[in-house]
């Protein structure tokens, strides 16, 4: 069995104010397709741009058709589709749809998501954060792998975040069942799903020539993503000034949309990852392990009590690349949508 990939920086050369563009330079995506979730907004729309300037063919599945188009408007080689993350039936249309066109896939980037949200539910009763940032992708993961097997070489982002520090996954209620509801444990526990999500299908697909990552893109307040919250919390945070304009330090991770975009990018295209996968990226680099002695010190985000942010890379916490944590979100993960997914390679243990 090949060694598991060490969570500890390559030195790639690049750092926190690099930009999307910036990684993708010289690298020619010409023949490749790729698809973005939520390619339409925010860092999704940055990474849809660059990829396409590179040479890609990009597709971007969106809920909202009409906000979209706009927003893709003038984008030469994107292709629009439909598909709603917390709609099983929607994944698989989508998913379906692009199997009978025969195409492999390169690059599949999972970059929508939600945040703070209040307590919702899908119509299978799940909470929302959970079934869309980790159940979506998972399910539209699972149903696109004959696409990326055919690809002979693909790489799955999970666009993750340093927010998975809020809660390590709770098997035993993911949903919030049995437990008080409270939007900031909800969504760290839904990025830390992102992370073992990665380790996991990283672990299946290593030998057939897919590799997965998730990375932390930055904290970048211009996107949708904040939009649960109020422009006091995103002071209180530091995240804004008085004037309410974006405070702009990439060294505290606090970045502009081409910045966020970079880790996603570099993930999806660098020639320097071919041989290592399956690990948490953020600066355009592998993160360090976190050590007990740098965890949470108590500042907070909107008033919720979370880890400092200090220059440099911001590290990951253990829980969330436990291999044996990512092999119990999988089986929970099938077991939640109903799909058997890709199976570990016969020769795979769990350390």
């Amino acid at each position: 069995m090949e060694k598991q990939q060490l969570q500890e920086p390559i030195g790639s050369g690049f750092g926190p104010a690099s930009t999307a563009a910036d990684v993708i330079k010289d690298i020619d995506l010409k023949g490749k397709t790729a698809i973005v979730t939520g390619g339409y907004s925010g860092i999704g729309l940055e990474t849809t741009r660059v990829l396409l300037g590179a040479g890609a063919n990009v597709i971007v599945p969106a809920r909202d058709q009409q906000k979209a188009a706009a927003a893709l408007k003038g984008l030469s080689g994107v292709e629009l589709a439909s598909m709603d993350l917390i709609d099983p039936a929607s994944v698989d249309a989508f998913a379906n749809a692009f199997l009978a066109s025969g195409r492999p896939l390169h690059l599949l980037i999972n970059s929508a998501g939600v945040m703070a949200s209040p307590l919702m539910r899908d119509a299978r009763g799940y909470e929302s954060q959970f079934a869309t940032n980790h159940l979506g992708h998972f399910q539209l993961s699972a149903r696109l792998w004959p696409a990326l097997l055919k690809a002979g070489n693909a790489r799955v982002v999970n666009v993750s975040s340093w927010g998975h520090r809020f809660s390590p996954l709770n098997f035993e209620d993911p949903n919030f069942e049995h437990r008080p509801y409270e939007p900031w444990s909800a969504y760290g526990q839904s990025k830390t799903a992102n992370i073992l999500h990665a380790v996991a299908l990283d672990a299946r697909g290593k030998d057939k020539g897919i590799r997965a990552f998730a990375v932390h893109p930055g904290t970048i307040v211009t996107t949708d993503l904040a939009r649960y919250l109020t422009i006091e919390q995103l002071q209180k945070a530091g995240a804004i000034d008085a004037d309410g304009k974006p405070i702009i330090d990439p060294s505290k991770q606090m970045k502009t949309i081409p910045q966020g975009a970079a880790t996603s990018v570099w993930c999806a295209t660098s020639p320097t990852l071919v041989n290592i996968g399956g690990v948490y990226c953020e600066n355009s680099d592998v993160s360090p392990l976190i050590v007990a002695e740098n965890k949470e010190i108590g500042t907070s985000w909107g008033g919720v009590r979370m880890a400092e942010r200090p220059t440099g890379a911001l590290g990951v916490y253990p829980y969330a690349v436990d291999p044996e944590a990512a092999e119990r979100l999988w089986t929970l993960s099938e077991q939640l949508t109903g799909i058997v997914a890709a199976p570990p390679a016969a020769t795979q243990t769990v350390a």
